[in-house]
Protein backbone atom coordinates (compact mmCIF):
# COMPACT_ATOMS: atom_id res chain seq x y z
CA UNK A 1 0.00 0.00 0.00
CA UNK A 2 0.93 3.80 -0.68
CA UNK A 3 1.46 5.86 2.49
CA UNK A 4 0.66 9.02 0.35
CA UNK A 5 -2.50 10.53 1.36
CA UNK A 6 -4.40 13.75 -0.43
CA UNK A 7 -6.73 13.74 2.59
CA UNK A 8 -5.35 16.33 5.43
CA UNK A 9 -9.59 16.85 6.90
CA UNK A 10 -12.07 14.81 7.30
CA UNK A 11 -16.19 15.53 7.20
CA UNK A 12 -18.24 13.98 10.12
CA UNK A 13 -21.53 13.85 9.37
CA UNK A 14 -22.52 13.63 12.90
CA UNK A 15 -25.51 11.53 14.86
CA UNK A 16 -28.58 13.94 13.07
CA UNK A 17 -28.74 16.63 10.45
CA UNK A 18 -31.98 18.23 12.45
CA UNK A 19 -31.23 21.27 14.17
CA UNK A 20 -33.77 20.63 16.95
CA UNK A 21 -32.25 17.44 17.10
CA UNK A 22 -28.62 18.73 17.26
CA UNK A 23 -30.30 21.18 20.32
CA UNK A 24 -31.44 18.24 21.83
CA UNK A 25 -28.37 16.32 21.33
CA UNK A 26 -26.55 18.77 23.24
CA UNK A 27 -28.52 19.26 26.36
CA UNK A 28 -28.45 15.79 26.99
CA UNK A 29 -24.97 14.13 26.50
CA UNK A 30 -23.67 17.74 27.85
CA UNK A 31 -25.83 16.59 30.96
CA UNK A 32 -24.75 12.83 30.84
CA UNK A 33 -20.38 13.85 30.32
CA UNK A 34 -21.01 15.96 33.70
CA UNK A 35 -22.52 13.17 35.23
CA UNK A 36 -20.23 10.84 33.90
CA UNK A 37 -17.33 12.78 35.27
CA UNK A 38 -19.03 13.97 38.38
CA UNK A 39 -19.67 10.39 38.81
CA UNK A 40 -16.71 8.71 38.27
CA UNK A 41 -14.48 11.25 40.45
CA UNK A 42 -16.98 10.55 43.03
CA UNK A 43 -16.15 7.21 43.22
CA UNK A 44 -12.11 7.68 42.89
CA UNK A 45 -12.07 9.94 45.66
CA UNK A 46 -14.18 8.12 48.07
CA UNK A 47 -11.73 5.22 47.52
CA UNK A 48 -8.98 6.84 48.08
CA UNK A 49 -10.07 9.05 51.04
CA UNK A 50 -11.33 6.23 52.84
CA UNK A 51 -9.26 4.00 55.14
CA UNK A 52 -11.96 0.52 54.81
CA UNK A 53 -12.05 0.33 50.97
CA UNK A 54 -8.82 -1.05 50.53
CA UNK A 55 -9.81 -4.32 49.22
CA UNK A 56 -8.36 -5.07 45.92
CA UNK A 57 -11.54 -4.82 44.30
CA UNK A 58 -11.60 -1.49 44.84
CA UNK A 59 -8.31 -0.86 43.66
CA UNK A 60 -9.47 -2.00 40.26
CA UNK A 61 -12.82 -0.10 40.71
CA UNK A 62 -10.56 3.05 40.67
CA UNK A 63 -8.69 2.51 37.97
CA UNK A 64 -11.97 1.45 36.30
CA UNK A 65 -13.46 4.83 36.75
CA UNK A 66 -10.79 6.78 36.26
CA UNK A 67 -10.17 4.88 32.47
CA UNK A 68 -14.42 5.51 32.46
CA UNK A 69 -13.84 9.17 33.08
CA UNK A 70 -11.34 9.16 30.01
CA UNK A 71 -12.97 7.07 27.39
CA UNK A 72 -15.72 9.29 27.00
CA UNK A 73 -13.91 12.18 26.99
CA UNK A 74 -12.06 11.02 23.79
CA UNK A 75 -15.17 11.60 21.32
CA UNK A 76 -18.30 13.18 23.77
CA UNK A 77 -16.36 17.00 23.86
CA UNK A 78 -16.08 17.26 20.30
CA UNK A 79 -19.52 15.95 19.19
CA UNK A 80 -20.94 18.43 22.08
CA UNK A 81 -18.90 21.43 20.15
CA UNK A 82 -20.18 19.92 16.34
CA UNK A 83 -23.60 20.54 17.40
CA UNK A 84 -23.11 23.78 17.12
CA UNK A 85 -20.92 23.76 13.67
CA UNK A 86 -22.83 23.46 10.39
CA UNK A 87 -19.57 21.82 8.82
CA UNK A 88 -18.07 19.54 11.18
CA UNK A 89 -14.36 18.54 10.61
CA UNK A 90 -11.22 17.11 11.64
CA UNK A 91 -7.85 17.31 10.84
CA UNK A 92 -6.26 13.66 9.90
CA UNK A 93 -3.84 14.35 12.78
CA UNK A 94 -6.53 14.89 14.85
CA UNK A 95 -8.51 11.93 13.51
CA UNK A 96 -5.64 9.32 14.42
CA UNK A 97 -5.43 10.71 17.99
CA UNK A 98 -9.00 10.51 18.78
CA UNK A 99 -9.25 6.92 16.82
CA UNK A 100 -6.12 5.93 19.36
CA UNK A 101 -7.63 7.45 22.79
CA UNK A 102 -10.65 5.71 22.21
CA UNK A 103 -9.10 2.16 21.60
CA UNK A 104 -6.68 2.56 24.14
CA UNK A 105 -8.86 3.58 26.90
CA UNK A 106 -12.04 1.40 25.81
CA UNK A 107 -9.60 -1.67 25.60
CA UNK A 108 -8.23 -0.69 29.17
CA UNK A 109 -11.99 -0.66 30.40
CA UNK A 110 -12.21 -4.10 28.92
CA UNK A 111 -9.08 -5.86 30.23
CA UNK A 112 -9.64 -4.27 33.67
CA UNK A 113 -13.17 -6.11 33.55
CA UNK A 114 -11.38 -9.07 33.26
CA UNK A 115 -9.35 -8.41 36.00
CA UNK A 116 -11.83 -7.40 38.47
CA UNK A 117 -13.74 -10.36 37.27
CA UNK A 118 -10.42 -12.76 38.56
CA UNK A 119 -10.53 -11.36 41.53
CA UNK A 120 -13.80 -12.06 42.73
CA UNK A 121 -12.87 -15.58 41.37
CA UNK A 122 -10.47 -15.70 43.88
CA UNK A 123 -11.94 -14.37 46.77
CA UNK A 124 -15.12 -16.53 46.32
CA UNK A 125 -13.44 -20.02 44.75
CA UNK A 126 -10.31 -19.78 46.74
CA UNK A 127 -11.13 -17.56 50.25
CA UNK A 128 -8.91 -19.19 52.24
CA UNK A 129 -5.72 -18.12 49.87
CA UNK A 130 -7.28 -14.70 48.87
CA UNK A 131 -4.96 -12.46 50.39
CA UNK A 132 -2.31 -14.48 49.38
CA UNK A 133 -2.56 -14.23 45.61
CA UNK A 134 -4.07 -11.20 45.55
CA UNK A 135 -1.69 -8.97 47.48
CA UNK A 136 -0.65 -5.36 46.41
CA UNK A 137 2.27 -6.50 44.22
CA UNK A 138 0.02 -8.89 41.92
CA UNK A 139 -2.85 -6.21 41.68
CA UNK A 140 -0.39 -3.81 40.60
CA UNK A 141 0.74 -6.23 38.37
CA UNK A 142 -2.29 -6.74 37.20
CA UNK A 143 -3.70 -2.80 36.24
CA UNK A 144 -0.37 -2.59 34.77
CA UNK A 145 -0.79 -5.18 32.43
CA UNK A 146 -4.74 -3.73 31.32
CA UNK A 147 -3.21 -0.62 30.55
CA UNK A 148 -0.45 -2.17 28.83
CA UNK A 149 -2.65 -4.57 26.87
CA UNK A 150 -5.05 -1.56 26.16
CA UNK A 151 -2.24 0.24 24.44
CA UNK A 152 -0.86 -2.20 22.49
CA UNK A 153 -4.30 -3.22 21.40
CA UNK A 154 -4.80 0.74 20.08
CA UNK A 155 -1.43 1.59 18.70
CA UNK A 156 -1.61 -1.54 16.83
CA UNK A 157 -5.15 -0.25 15.33
CA UNK A 158 -3.85 3.52 14.72
CA UNK A 159 -0.75 2.26 12.90
CA UNK A 160 -2.85 -0.07 10.73
CA UNK A 161 -4.98 2.56 9.54
CA UNK A 162 -2.14 5.67 9.76
CA UNK A 163 -0.22 4.12 7.24
CA UNK A 164 -3.33 3.46 4.34
CA UNK A 165 -3.84 5.81 1.69
CA UNK A 166 -6.33 8.03 1.59
CA UNK A 167 -7.06 10.10 -1.74
CA UNK A 168 -10.54 11.54 -1.06
CA UNK A 169 -13.63 11.12 -0.45
CA UNK A 170 -13.32 12.43 2.74
CA UNK A 171 -16.51 12.31 4.59
CA UNK A 172 -17.27 9.67 7.79
CA UNK A 173 -20.51 9.27 8.79
CA UNK A 174 -20.01 8.97 12.36
CA UNK A 175 -19.42 11.28 14.95
CA UNK A 176 -15.72 10.23 15.41
CA UNK A 177 -12.85 8.64 14.20
CA UNK A 178 -13.49 5.04 13.88
CA UNK A 179 -11.65 2.12 12.20
CA UNK A 180 -14.92 0.64 9.76
CA UNK A 181 -15.66 4.24 8.26
CA UNK A 182 -12.02 5.25 8.19
CA UNK A 183 -11.22 1.40 5.89
CA UNK A 184 -14.06 2.37 3.74
CA UNK A 185 -12.65 5.86 2.62
CA UNK A 186 -8.76 4.27 1.95
CA UNK A 187 -8.16 3.72 -1.66
CA UNK A 188 -6.03 0.89 -1.27
CA UNK A 189 -7.11 -2.95 -0.65
CA UNK A 190 -8.08 -3.24 2.93
CA UNK A 191 -8.87 -6.75 3.05
CA UNK A 192 -5.85 -7.46 5.12
CA UNK A 193 -6.14 -5.05 7.43
CA UNK A 194 -10.07 -5.88 7.73
CA UNK A 195 -8.49 -9.40 8.85
CA UNK A 196 -6.27 -8.18 11.37
CA UNK A 197 -9.21 -5.41 13.11
CA UNK A 198 -11.41 -8.57 13.43
CA UNK A 199 -8.54 -10.55 15.06
CA UNK A 200 -7.56 -7.74 17.30
CA UNK A 201 -10.89 -5.68 17.88
CA UNK A 202 -13.16 -8.45 17.47
CA UNK A 203 -11.61 -11.22 19.31
CA UNK A 204 -10.58 -8.95 22.43
CA UNK A 205 -14.08 -8.65 22.78
CA UNK A 206 -15.35 -12.30 21.85
CA UNK A 207 -12.33 -13.97 24.15
CA UNK A 208 -13.03 -11.35 26.67
CA UNK A 209 -16.51 -11.89 27.14
CA UNK A 210 -16.04 -15.63 26.72
CA UNK A 211 -13.97 -15.92 29.70
CA UNK A 212 -16.06 -13.25 32.01
CA UNK A 213 -19.14 -15.20 31.52
CA UNK A 214 -17.15 -18.78 32.31
CA UNK A 215 -15.81 -17.35 35.14
CA UNK A 216 -19.02 -15.97 36.57
CA UNK A 217 -20.89 -19.26 35.44
CA UNK A 218 -18.10 -20.85 38.33
CA UNK A 219 -18.71 -18.26 40.64
CA UNK A 220 -22.47 -18.96 40.76
CA UNK A 221 -21.96 -22.86 40.62
CA UNK A 222 -19.44 -22.35 43.68
CA UNK A 223 -22.08 -20.13 45.56
CA UNK A 224 -24.17 -23.03 46.27
CA UNK A 225 -22.16 -24.66 49.18
CA UNK A 226 -21.72 -21.46 50.92
CA UNK A 227 -24.22 -19.87 53.35
CA UNK A 228 -27.30 -17.89 52.77
CA UNK A 229 -25.84 -13.99 53.76
CA UNK A 230 -22.14 -15.21 51.51
CA UNK A 231 -24.21 -16.33 48.61
CA UNK A 232 -26.27 -12.98 48.84
CA UNK A 233 -23.16 -10.80 49.15
CA UNK A 234 -21.67 -12.59 46.55
CA UNK A 235 -24.50 -12.24 44.35
CA UNK A 236 -25.21 -8.50 44.81
CA UNK A 237 -21.17 -8.11 43.63
CA UNK A 238 -20.89 -10.35 41.10
CA UNK A 239 -24.67 -8.84 39.69
CA UNK A 240 -23.12 -5.43 39.03
CA UNK A 241 -19.99 -6.74 37.39
CA UNK A 242 -22.03 -9.04 34.99
CA UNK A 243 -24.60 -5.86 33.94
CA UNK A 244 -21.42 -3.72 33.67
CA UNK A 245 -19.82 -6.61 31.54
CA UNK A 246 -22.89 -6.93 29.06
CA UNK A 247 -23.05 -2.43 28.60
CA UNK A 248 -19.05 -2.79 27.85
CA UNK A 249 -18.75 -6.15 25.60
CA UNK A 250 -21.74 -6.72 23.80
CA UNK A 251 -21.69 -3.54 21.62
CA UNK A 252 -18.23 -3.82 20.61
CA UNK A 253 -18.66 -7.57 19.58
CA UNK A 254 -21.55 -5.85 17.41
CA UNK A 255 -19.26 -3.83 15.87
CA UNK A 256 -15.99 -5.63 15.45
CA UNK A 257 -16.91 -9.31 15.03
CA UNK A 258 -17.94 -9.21 11.32
CA UNK A 259 -15.83 -7.99 7.96
CA UNK A 260 -15.18 -4.45 7.79
CA UNK A 261 -18.39 -2.55 7.06
CA UNK A 262 -20.97 0.28 7.79
CA UNK A 263 -24.02 -0.31 9.05
CA UNK A 264 -27.31 2.09 9.75
CA UNK A 265 -27.11 0.98 13.90
CA UNK A 266 -23.33 1.06 14.10
CA UNK A 267 -23.43 5.29 14.65
CA UNK A 268 -26.22 4.74 17.69
CA UNK A 269 -24.21 1.29 18.95
CA UNK A 270 -20.93 2.67 19.42
CA UNK A 271 -22.71 5.89 21.00
CA UNK A 272 -24.46 3.63 23.30
CA UNK A 273 -21.39 2.22 24.61
CA UNK A 274 -18.92 5.22 24.61
CA UNK A 275 -21.96 7.09 26.66
CA UNK A 276 -23.81 4.65 28.69
CA UNK A 277 -21.00 2.40 30.40
CA UNK A 278 -18.97 5.07 32.20
CA UNK A 279 -22.43 6.94 33.02
CA UNK A 280 -23.82 4.20 34.72
CA UNK A 281 -21.09 2.38 36.20
CA UNK A 282 -20.57 4.46 38.94
CA UNK A 283 -24.17 3.73 39.89
CA UNK A 284 -23.99 0.21 39.43
CA UNK A 285 -21.14 -0.48 41.43
CA UNK A 286 -22.26 2.01 44.55
CA UNK A 287 -26.09 1.63 44.88
CA UNK A 288 -25.52 -2.08 45.37
CA UNK A 289 -22.39 -1.99 47.24
CA UNK A 290 -23.09 -0.90 51.14
CA UNK A 291 -19.49 -0.17 52.03
CA UNK A 292 -19.23 2.58 49.07
CA UNK A 293 -21.95 4.15 50.05
CA UNK A 294 -21.32 3.94 53.78
CA UNK A 295 -17.73 5.51 53.03
CA UNK A 296 -19.33 8.34 50.98
CA UNK A 297 -21.61 9.44 53.90
CA UNK A 298 -18.48 9.77 55.91
CA UNK A 299 -16.81 11.29 53.42
CA UNK A 300 -19.74 13.99 53.10
CA UNK A 301 -19.74 13.92 56.66
CA UNK A 302 -16.12 14.64 57.33
CA UNK A 303 -16.59 17.83 54.34
CA UNK A 304 -19.93 19.16 56.30
CA UNK A 305 -17.79 18.93 59.75
CA UNK A 306 -14.96 21.05 57.99
CA UNK A 307 -16.87 23.79 56.33
CA UNK A 308 -18.61 24.36 59.44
Amino acid sequence: MGTKNNVTVFVLFGLFQSREMLHACFIVFSLFHVLTLLGNLLVIVTINASKTLNAPMYFFLSHLSFADMCYPSTTTPKMIADTFVEHKTISFNGCMTQLFSAHFFGGTEIFLLTAMAYDRYVAICRPLHYTIIMDRQKCSLLVGASWVSGFLHSILQTLLTVQLPFCGPNEIDNFFCDVHPLLKLACGDTYLVGLIVVANSGMISLVSFLILIISYVVILLNLRSQSTKSRHKALSTCGSHIITVLLVLVPPMFMYIRPSTTLAADKLVILFNIVMPPLLNPLIYTLRNNEVKNAMRKLFRVKEYSGK
